[in-house]
């Protein structure tokens, strides 16, 4: 009881929050799919903006806003980190409006293999006997997946990639989850309104201001950026960073069932074999962390 670890406040409510959301969020992306995904992301940043100022001003951690911005060292990482999670979510919106929400999933199946990675290179974090050999097991889907289906195998990876050093680089970044993401919206700003700018040239006005329905959508992807990114860098600050890159499976498993049951696509033998066997390689992982923290 007097070890400082023990009375560190937990992040697995907030990685929960977080996974929950994203797992949702392509019901989201389909009712706002004649958008264009490069816009879209534009006015995500736009309408993120206001809903971290106003939980700035309410939490009053404007100062440590203030403080970050006067710092080169987490400015920079603030701005690495910004470009990763802009990255990830053109990426991610293109598979989701295009059809290729597998692909989606499959990417954040991947991705606690990317952190196990990270985690073991960067952190020290050790791992058991157990939790390597269910890497391996997963490490063989996604060859499995390389053999057969190159395309998708392509959008995880690039998903995999971008979420796993997005998280890496706020888990060292010296910033406040809510602050630092602040940061990250104001410093992607700029190219959102040019992009915006450049849609409605193109497109005689952009995809804002045509219909009520989708006016009214829109907006409310700040409060859906916005409230899984704080929460999920909260809990990259407090947690082991491979244990949070496997609760992220349940994220991709609810992507993974709505794309089965909603969206219905179909689903190939050799894809069914890559889910199966990162299935059985997360259970015997999250199983492991159990008996552990039951130790």
């Amino acid at each position: 009881m007097n070890d400082p670890a023990s009375r560190r406040p937990s992040g697995l409510p907030h990685a929960i929050g977080a996974y929950l959301v994203w797992g949702l969020l392509p019901l989201y992306l389909r009712l706002v799919h004649t958008v264009p995904p490069l816009e879209f992301v534009g006015w995500r940043l736009v309408f993120t903006l206001p809903v971290c100022l106003a939980v700035v001003a309410i939490r009053r951690q404007g100062g440590e806003v203030l403080a970050a911005l006067g710092n080169r060292r987490a400015l920079a990482m603030l701005l690495a980190s910004a470009l990763l999670i802009g990255s990830n979510w053109l990426i991610y919106i293109t598979a989701i409006q295009t059809g290729q929400v597998f692909a989606a999933s499959l990417g954040y199946y991947i991705n606690p293999l990317v952190n196990v990675l990270a985690g073991t290179l960067f952190l020290g974090e050790r791992l058991s006997r157990r939790q390597w050999v269910a890497v391996a097991i997963a490490g063989a889907g996604v060859l499995l997946l390389a053999w057969d289906a190159r395309a998708m195998l392509g959008i995880a990876l690039a998903l995999a990639g971008t979420f796993a050093s997005y998280g890496l680089v706020r888990r060292f970044a010296p910033v406040a989850s809510l602050p630092g993401l602040t940061i990250e919206t104001v410093l992607l700003l700029p190219p959102a309104i040019a992009i915006l700018y450049w849609q409605a040239a193109i497109h005689g006005g952009g995809s804002f201001g045509h219909d009520a329905r989708t006016d009214m959508l829109i907006p409310l992807s700040g409060i859906l950026t916005a409230a899984p990114l704080a929460m999920f860098a909260t809990a990259a600050r407090r947690m082991a960073y491979s244990a949070l890159g496997f609760v992220q499976f349940l994220s991709p498993t609810i992507v993974f069932f709505l794309g089965l049951f909603v969206f219905h696509e179909p689903l190939r033998q050799v894809q069914l074999a890559c889910f199966v066997l990162i299935w059985i390689a997360a259970g015997l992982f999250i199983r492991d962390l159990w008996v552990r923290a039951r130790r």
